[in-house]
């Protein structure tokens, strides 16, 4: 059987009573954190594009979030998973590749109101997206070999609405293999000057996925063999793949994978995470930034590629790059002792403040931190104008994740929510996601985050 047989195999028998009541809760934790960064999204450049095209557009089945607007399944799925990835705030996970899982949310949510499904359903396939995502994230590295992670988002993202559709498993063969084969994404989208559409690859492979479950709902034929064929995956994108989905996520094991994805603490590039918190760590030791002489930053090889090697990252001319900056971020997070998502507005760029920290950093690869992949650690060292060295080192083993009770994920989710909503709504809001597996259908969870006047 091939892998593309096995998943759909695994796709086709989970159902929703194999979740265990921790795993259907984390799922909501998932959804609450989602929502809370489309809004932070929301009125972005990205989104704000997407929309204005959307509304050109003939009513469809799914809801855009936060109107009533209705458009076609799949472009609701992209605009709606734009705004969740805006911010590169949503929840991540770091193994031989890094992703972020989350980014499947929207295409679930825009299927099954389309299909007039239940909260069940769409918690049923958030796992599905989970599973297979982060299973293939633990299987091979991409980036090394030119490609960008979402390539992983399109194949999980096509089997969890493979799922709400009830594709048999042909059709789910069928749908991957056009999915996989029309839509592989390069790794340039975060190289260099950063763009839009960085926010918006893994919206477009979700997009992707949701048009090719449709047309294998209607028996549109996808190309055989995709993952072990002669030009297939495997020998074009990732290199052989041992995976084994007998060893994923089930109603025995309760192993599921959606349970260890990472909530982020700053809203910035998982890798730079842990650079932040040393940074933030360091500077509270320190009197004034002005006793600073140099300022030295080690990291993996993953964080010198794209995060300093090029020219760009040095002076950042567009919010997508600098959050990719990290020099960029860390002279951020030692002039402001944090970062929030107003440290990549485009006109706090040009700082002479912080272009004059900048000056003071030079960035290494370490191989030592290296080999402790996938902890993605990182070490700021401050030496002194006075002779005297500071360091502090940090990986995502001693910083796992936040968000491990509900408050946590419910504080993040009001920042962004209490610029938009009244009090009241924002705790029906989060009523409906913690409530999500006990709603027959979709209409009221998505009509409570129309937006309205604060009170």
């Amino acid at each position: 059987m091939q892998l593309a047989e096995k998943l759909a195999e695994y796709v086709d028998l989970l159902q929703y009573s194999d979740l265990g009541q921790h795993v259907i809760h984390v799922a909501k934790q998932r959804v609450v954190d989602s929502m809370g960064c489309a809004l932070g999204g929301m009125n972005s450049a990205p989104a704000t594009s997407t929309r204005s095209y959307a509304h050109t557009l003939p009513q469809g089945a799914s809801t855009i979030f936060f109107s009533r607007k209705k458009v076609a399944t799949d472009v609701a799925a992209f605009l709606n998973a734009t705004m969740v990835r805006f911010l590169d705030y949503n929840d991540g996970y770091f193994s031989l590749e890094p992703g972020h899982p989350s980014d499947s949310i929207a295409a679930c949510l825009a299927v099954a109101e389309a299909e007039n499904l239940s909260g069940k359903d769409v918690i049923l396939s958030m796992v599905i997206a989970y599973e297979i995502q982060m299973r293939f994230q633990d299987a091979a590295t991409l980036f090394r070999r030119g490609w960008d992670h979402v390539n992983y988002v399109t194949i999980a993202a096509t089997m969890a609405v493979g799922k709400l559709l009830k594709l048999s498993r042909p059709q789910l063969v069928h749908a991957l293999g056009m999915a996989l084969n029309g839509h592989i994404a390069m790794r340039q989208v975060r190289s260099g000057e950063l763009s839009g559409w960085k926010g918006a690859s893994a919206a477009n492979a979700t997009r992707n996925a949701v048009f090719c479950a449709y047309l294998a709902k209607h028996d549109m034929t996808g190309p055989c063999a995709i993952f072990e064929g002669e030009m297939g995956f495997f020998a074009q994108v990732s290199g052989a793949i041992d995976l084994d989905t007998a060893y994923f996520g089930n109603r025995q094991s309760q192993d599921f994978r959606i349970k260890v994805a990472k909530t982020k603490l700053y809203p910035t590039n998982g890798e730079m995470q842990t650079a932040v918190m040393a940074a933030v760590s360091l500077r509270e030791k320190i009197g004034s930034l002005d006793a600073i002489e140099s300022i030295r930053v080690d990291t993996t090889d993953v964080g010198y590629k794209f995060l300093a090697k090029d020219k760009a990252k040095w002076r950042p001319e567009t919010r997508e790059t600098a959050d990719h900056s990290l020099p960029y971020t860390v002279a951020r997070a030692l002039l402001d002792g944090t970062i929030t998502r107003a440290t990549y507005d485009v006109a706090k760029l040009a700082d002479p403040q912080v272009l004059a920290i900048i000056d003071k950093i030079t960035v290494h690869e370490d191989p030592v931190l290296a080999a402790q992949m996938p902890s993605l650690a990182n070490r700021v060292t401050l030496r002194l104008k006075n002779g005297e060295s500071l360091s502090e080192e940090l990986g995502t083993k001693e910083n796992p994740r936040i968000g491990l009770d509900d408050r946590a994920i419910e504080t993040k989710f009001r920042d962004f929510a209490q610029e938009h909503f009244s009090q009241q709504k924002i705790e029906e809001a989060l009523g409906l996601c913690w409530a999500l597996d006990q709603q027959a259908g979709l209409h009221q969870f998505l009509s409570n985050f129309e937006l309205d006047v604060k009170s």
